[in-house]
């Protein structure tokens, strides 16, 4: 068989993406350069599902020849390795598309997040998934020949790359015979990978990094020659997997170090995971999952039009990758496998949207994946904490997606709190009950774009005199979550910045009194700032959430928060018009000289009011007039003294 391409062979440039890719893969991956096969033989397996599941309604598809199966033959002398496979092929069309382009989602943030370091670079290839480009790390030079089930045998395509000399970022097409269906990837080693050569070598690859695969991978038996004083190969074949579905074996059966390698062949990663869980579920729907939590966050976890992690199966027949009806939106970092006993074979992606099956399914892994995270947090903290930093955002959207597991989902969420000050520190709904001061009825928080900004907040001045705990806000997704979380067992959720203050039993009826007292010694003051600015506030009152600050912003109870307004409109999208309630404190020096001042009356108001909205978070409609007003009243105190 020539590997030599026809004279109709066509020239062509791989897409710019694609060039960057191999580059790194050739550098970044070099020191893990077994995987190349891992991948290789991922493919091969993936075409022979996609084959058995097109061949459910075309049997003449499988042309007479139903089992699938992957081969892998060595050349010594030519130097070669082929990995091949009787499963769909390609055509013409889909030969360009699958290896001259990477048509996926996503292309763009995996570039960007690049950094030039090979070991972190090597994790995000991982994650993008290599595929057939990873053969470029051990072969200078890649044939492929392949022909789509279905198709007679002249229709038959080669595809061919150098990595080498004049010709690299450049692969030829041409047409060919090829009799037999499916793809036959043949690769020209690179000096000094002569050790692949070598069928103990090529098993031992296979048993490490793809005993899992379902189909049987099988390699020409070898014997001693006395003579030759080596191996030879004989007329026999042999399988040298397990060949059979993993998840469908018990799991006292399978090892970690199994469980590992098959996660790596799902969720096209070369990390360890986090954590897994593998049940078989029966009653009146039976289905097996295995469901794992990856170590580290996708490049594309916040794209939510990006791939899900699920591959269904249904009675160990391959259905469908990607599945996304089988996990919550908030739970898409989730990779694994679900195989169902019920669902029929001809299921497709619009049966799915109506079954009352896969709601079920999707209910049963979710619950699976919960109750894993559970366990996580109780029992294995380290665990549950790097979990958290790769997604704790995204699982805080299920507390508005979810209602049936909201109580569940807000038990496994972390907020950092006044209890600490720092941004590591962690806090739960659960902890947080667990110290409230005696009398305390409601969990209280502040929401700032910052940390820095949630934890000096002048709202938090009376919550810390009294030693009363805050939770501190500062990821964008909390306003989300607090628009759905209104309470926690039986815990009703404040935030200090909204509404008056009620600290229920721990407000002595003293302080209520003074508040009231100054309210009545204020009120001229407060009406004169309130008509001093007009349209910029909704009231004007005296405070006693603030210690130390003058003034503060507070929004009406019914009102949308600031900063969440804040947050929609630097999203394009329009924010409720509400206008904030500045509160005063008359204690402080600069309000009781707003209470005398006459003639720069206007300017301290406005000066107190711009004070506010900054300690806010918020920003200034004319930043030039404020500073103008500063400047005036400090001169105006200078020249005063």
């Amino acid at each position: 068989m020539s590997d030599a391409p026809s004279a109709q062979a066509e020239k062509m440039n791989f897409q710019a993406e694609v060039k960057q890719l191999l580059h790194l893969m050739i550098h970044s991956l070099y020191s893990n350069r077994e995987i190349f096969l891992r991948e290789l033989i991922s493919n091969a397996s993936d075409a022979c599902d996609k084959l058995r599941f097109e061949a459910l309604d075309k049997s003449e598809l499988f042309e007479g020849d139903g089992e699938l199966k992957i081969r892998i033959r060595f050349d010594a002398e030519a130097k070669t390795v082929t990995v091949s496979d009787n499963g769909i092929g390609m055509n013409r069309d889909e030969v360009i598309t699958n290896l001259g382009t990477i048509a996926k989602s996503g292309t763009k943030e995996f570039f960007g997040q690049l950094t030039g370091d090979q070991k972190k670079d090597a994790h995000l290839i991982g994650q993008f998934g290599v595929g057939f480009y990873s053969a470029f790390i051990v072969a200078d030079r890649v044939t492929v020949r392949t022909r789509r089930a279905g198709v007679a045998a002249a229709e038959g395509v080669q595809w061919e790359c150098a990595m080498t000399g004049d010709t690299a970022g450049e692969y030829q097409v041409a047409p060919i015979d090829k009799a037999d269906r499916g793809t036959e990837i043949t690769l020209h080693l690179r000096d000094g990978q002569e050790d692949l050569l070598s069928g103990w070598k090529l098993r031992e690859l296979v048993r490490k990094y793809s005993d899992h695969i379902v189909q049987p991978i099988v390699m020409t038996k070898e014997k001693w020659d006395e003579e030759k004083g080596a191996q030879v190969a004989t007329d026999e074949e042999e399988t040298v997997n397990q060949a059979n579905a993993l998840w469908a074996r018990p799991r006292n059966e399978i090892t970690d170090e199994e469980y590992t390698a098959f996660y790596k062949h799902v969720g096209h990663d070369f990390q360890e995971p986090l954590a897994w869980t593998h049940a078989k579920v029966e009653g009146r729907h039976e289905y097996t999952q295995l469901l794992y939590i990856p170590g580290n966050a996708p490049f594309d976890m916040w794209d939510r039009n990006a791939r899900h992690g699920i591959k269904l199966y249904v009675r160990r027949v391959f259905i469908m990758d990607d599945a996304e009806k089988l996990m919550p939106m908030y739970l898409r970092f989730v990779r694994g496998v679900v195989d169902s006993a019920d669902l029929p074979l001809n299921v497709s992606r619009e049966i799915l949207q109506e079954s009352k099956d896969i709601d079920t399914l999707r209910a049963g892994c979710t619950k699976k994946v919960l109750g894993l995270l559970e366990d996580l947090a109780k029992n294995d903290a380290e665990k549950y904490t790097t979990f958290w930093k790769a997604f704790g955002n995204v699982l805080k959207e299920g507390v508005g997606e979810d209602s049936a597991n909201r109580e569940k989902i807000a038990g496994l969420l972390r907020f950092a709190s006044t209890h600490a000050d720092t941004v590591d520190q962690v806090v739960t709904l659960a902890d947080y009950i667990g110290r409230m001061k005696e009398g305390q009825e409601k969990i209280y928080y502040v929401t700032a774009e910052t940390f820095n900004a949630a934890k000096n907040s002048p709202h938090l001045e009376v919550f810390r005199k009294k030693g009363i705990e805050v939770l501190l806000l500062s990821d964008r997704v909390d306003e989300w979550v607090i628009g759905y979380l209104t309470e926690f067992d039986g815990k009703a959720l404040q935030s200090v910045a909204k509404g008056g203050v009620d600290l229920g039993a721990l407000e002595d009826e003293s302080e209520k009194k003074e508040v009231e007292k100054l309210a009545d010694e204020y009120k001229d003051l407060l009406e004169r700032v309130k008509t001093s600015l007009g349209e910029r506030v909704k009231d004007v009152r005296v405070t006693h959430r603030l210690t130390d600050s003058p003034a503060c912003l507070v929004a009406d109870e019914h009102d949308m928060g600031m900063n969440l307004a804040r947050i929609l409109k630097a999203a394009g999208q329009e924010a409720p018009s509400s206008k904030p309630i500045l509160e005063l404190n008359p204690t402080h020096p600069a309000v009781q000289r707003l209470n005398t001042e006459a003639e720069h009356f206007d300017d301290w108001a406005a000066v107190l009011f711009d004070q506010a909205l900054l300690a806010e978070g918020g920003t200034l409609d004319d930043p030039a007039t404020f500073v103008k007003r500063t400047n005036a009243l400090m001169l105006a105190l200078s020249n005063a003294q």
